[in-house]
């Protein structure tokens, strides 16, 4: 959510930066609705104070008997009252036209985020690791010997559709492993603390953490009005929400392991084959609340917290910074990063690592006390996978496959698969 207030004072830098992510301006209309808001309170305001000042006048004329001018000023009170309610209403509407207006408008992108168009124009920062040279084809994550039997996607369509799969046996059991591993790295090495969140949310929370109203045909909504959510950065971010915290208890680094779910809406015909994009997923979820001072280098410590994950597992990857046409709506910049697939002889996101500054403690009214006093600021807030659950699967599976169907794992895992270290052919572990 943006400020008005700062709108007010440099509506063309506001367009400008729009402008930037291919938006039109916008900051003519914001401003005449504000206006018109202001100008209706503002005659509020007077007709209370004459509604104020004849009230007053009312009793004085009583008292000494004139009552034709007790009477006029009986009147004028009564239709102040009304004059001011209504004048109220309009206000109150005009209020609710800004803020939905300004609901609907993105993230302004930080300076150093390049201009693009779209993915293609992202930059690359840098590169980790080589691709693996194969003496032989490599194949999909759900074309490798050991793997098929395990990834069972037409089960997982009788039951529930496309986009759905159901992992069995050794697959299912290294898929927990690297959600195991993740936390426990998050936890013990990176100074996050879990979270065991709620997978469903109310309204505010989804609005609060901008996935409302706006995209909420990207989300499963119940009958009952709740939102199964699309990440856990939802419950994890909202926590704060409405809290006015003290300086000394920033940053707050969380970390939690969830189901996420989404509609995939506009995705028609993207990755149908394999688990790239799934309606139901896992996602090891960070979120930190910083001080504002503290969240351009908080986004590059929660980065290499990610980036650490995939070199322990050895998957190559690079890491791009996202052009202002790519960035998500309430972004003011992100990272990508993405792992190499040899099945796929590319490279696949894999964890999006973004700060959205005060964007959603805004809209959620999350703020702290300075240390040397004064009026409470806006947190920051900021969000990163560490990392996707499946897609860290597809990678491991891919980059660890053998001629022969079987697939070696990397030794980080071994701990979290009892001894085990290769998949075998047959689909069971050793």
């Amino acid at each position: 959510m943006h400020d008005i207030r700062a709108i007010r004072e440099n509506p063309a830098a506001f367009d400008a930066a729009l402008a930037r992510r291919g938006d039109a301006p916008v900051s003519s209309d914001l401003l005449a609705l504000d206006e018109a808001r202001r100008a209706k309170i503002l005659a509020a305001e007077t007709a209370q104070a004459e509604q104020n000042k004849a009230s007053k006048e009312v009793g004085a004329a009583k008292g000494r008997g004139d009552e034709a001018e007790f009477e006029r000023l009986r009147a004028l009170v009564a239709e102040k009252k009304a004059e001011i309610a209504s004048m109220q209403e309009d206000a109150k509407a005009l209020d609710t036209q800004l803020l939905d207006a300004l609901a609907y408008i993105p993230n302004l992108p930080a300076d150093d985020v390049p201009d693009g168009a779209d993915e293609d124009d992202n930059v690359e920062v840098t590169r980790w690791g080589t691709p693996r040279s194969f003496d032989f084809t490599p194949k999909e994550h759900f074309e490798i010997k050991a793997v098929a039997p395990n990834m069972d996607f037409e089960t997982a369509a009788k039951t529930s559709g496309s986009r759905f799969v159901m992992l069995k046996g050794a697959v299912a059991r290294i898929h927990r492993a690297l959600a195991q591993y993740m936390i426990n790295t998050h936890v013990d090495q990176n100074g996050l603390t879990e979270v065991n969140t709620p997978v469903m949310v109310r309204d505010d929370a989804m609005y609060g953490t901008d996935k409302l109203p706006k995209f909420g045909e990207d989300s499963y909504r119940t009958e009952e009005g709740m939102w199964l959510i699309p990440t856990s950065e939802v419950p994890l971010t909202y926590t704060v929400a409405g809290d006015i915290l003290d300086a000394s208890a920033l940053p707050i680094r969380l970390t939690a392991h969830s189901l996420c779910f989404r509609s995939e809406a506009g995705s028609a015909g993207r990755d149908t084959s394999g688990m790239l994009r799934q309606h139901q997923f896992e996602k090891v979820e960070m979120v930190s609340i910083t001080h504002p001072d503290d969240s351009d280098a908080e986004q590059k410590r929660m980065l290499r917290c990610a980036e650490s994950l995939l070199e322990a597992l050895e998957i190559p990857y690079r890491t791009v910074i996202l052009c202002t046409g790519d960035m998500g709506f309430g972004a003011r910049r992100t990272y990508d990063i993405e792992a190499w697939l040899p099945g796929q002889n590319t490279y696949r996101e894999i964890s999006s690592v973004s700060t959205t500054g005060d964007f959603q403690a805004r809209r959620m009214n999350a703020r702290f006390k300075p240390a040397d006093g004064g009026k409470p600021q806006f947190v920051h807030t900021l969000n990163g996978s560490g990392l996707a659950v499946g897609r860290c699967l597809i990678a491991v599976l891919e980059n660890g496959q053998n001629a022969d169907g079987s697939v070696t794992l990397p030794s980080v895992l071994t701990p979290y698969l009892g001894g085990k270290t290769t998949l075998y052919a047959d689909g069971s572990l050793g």
